[in-house]
């Protein structure tokens, strides 16, 4: 069971790294969602700068504890992203591009927000 509850919450963390990364970009559609996206955002650059943990990674510990596992070496990032998934010598290249993708998706959610709130001109013709 707790093998299961571990893999659950690896699948949980992912989608909140997706979603830290891409979530800006869902508020270009559903506007109000911006402000739940920038406390995740703003949680993902604590726990990556700070001594912080991620209250996910300790859950993830604390069932491969219960499964006689220890905790994971160097925590999620670590163990799971870097190296496998994105190569060691990119981690800089591929942390400017999310910060660039983050700040361009911030961009277009207050152009289009400041053309919503800005008054129509055009009044549509009979």
């Amino acid at each position: 069971m707790f093998a299961l509850l571990a893999g659950a919450t690896v699948v949980v963390h992912f989608a909140a790294l997706l979603y830290i990364g891409l979530g800006g970009f869902l508020a270009w559609k559903w506007p109000r969602s911006i402000l739940l996206h920038v406390f995740f955002a703003a949680w993902g650059v604590i726990v990556n700068v700070t001594p912080v943990s991620c209250p996910l990674t300790a859950l993830e510990n604390y069932f491969r504890a219960h499964q006689g596992l220890g905790p994971l070496p160097g925590g999620f990032n670590q163990y799971y992203i870097y190296g496998s998934i994105v190569p060691e010598g990119y981690l800089k290249v591929v942390a400017v591009g999310a910060v660039m993708l983050l700040v361009f998706s911030y961009v277009g959610v207050y152009i289009l927000w400041r053309n919503r709130k800005s008054p129509r001109l055009m009044v549509p013709v009979k």
